[in-house]
């Protein structure tokens, strides 16, 4: 993993200003190059956060990088492939050694391959099952003890583990199994994680977001248009971004534990 090393990108506290429910506190987020995870860093910084970004796109990173700090708040960038599950796990450990603490994960790293199940191909599937599952626990696994220690002793009295899911994982369709299937695994992992930390002060959440136009999902276009909800009525990413900035900026007594969101137009 590349940890690069720009700008003002130092512990929360530092020179920034101070403001917003998040202020003094770190976010990291995962998948931050494009789409949701650049969306929400900016809507996190927004509200006071500090930030590290991770994904394979280092140029896309420092782009967002530099937008984070037009908004006042320091920015840690690291390039990985979270495919792999040493830099997965290092990524945590990269952040909280830049940033000196973390309050807020937002594992939001993922793929679909869309096919049949008889028709499409395993390397799919393990990609799928790499970025949406596997990932999503090393992260976690490695962030909880960050996540504990915060709850424990900082500011707010809690810190939060957010996990993007899909309504894909409440819903399966033709065509869309194996992703299906990992989204389902997102949802039970994150409830029985809640149900693991809660009592200790980490709030564990669930985004479901219904059709949002990103990179990720431009080449499902014609099967969407096809179920009655053309591209130009889907979620923009920052509609995603906002949910998880109220999800993280809720009271400590108060843990939003599901966000479902769809385009007005989407039925299903």
């Amino acid at each position: 993993m590349t940890d690069t090393n720009t700008g003002n990108d130092g512990p929360a506290g530092g020179a920034a200003p101070s403001y917003g429910p998040l202020s003094g506190c770190v976010a990291l987020v995962t998948g931050a190059s494009s789409g949701i995870g650049a969306a929400t860093a900016v809507a996190l910084a927004r509200q006071g956060a500090d930030l590290a970004v991770v994904a394979r796109r280092t140029e896309r990173l420092e782009d967002l990088a530099a937008t984070v700090r037009k908004e006042g708040r320091s920015c840690a960038v690291l390039t990985a492939d979270l495919r792999d599950t040493a830099q997965a796990r290092q990524c945590v450990e990269d952040a909280v050694e830049r940033c000196g603490r973390l309050d807020v994960l937002v594992n939001n790293a993922g793929s679909v391959v869309p096919g049949k199940v008889e028709e499409s191909d395993p390397e799919g599937w393990e990609r799928m099952l790499d970025l949406n599952v596997r990932t999503v626990l090393h992260t976690s696994q490695q962030a909880l003890p960050h996540l504990l220690r915060t709850a424990s002793d900082g500011p707010r009295g809690v810190a939060d583990l957010v996990n993007v899911s899909s309504v894909a994982g409440r819903l399966a369709r033709p065509g869309n199994g194996v992703y299906s299937a990992t989204k389902h695994a997102v949802g039970a992992m994150s409830e029985a994680m809640r149900q693991e930390v809660t009592a200790r002060g980490v709030r564990v959440g669930l985004v479901e977001p219904g059709m949002v136009a990103t990179e990720l999902t431009a080449d499902s276009a014609g099967a969407t248009v096809g179920r009655g909800v053309p591209r130009e009525s889907w979620l923009r990413p920052e509609d995603i971004a906002r949910a998880i900035a109220f999800m993280v900026t809720q009271p400590s007594h108060a843990a939003v534990n599901e966000i479902m969101v769809r385009p007005t137009a989407q039925e299903h």
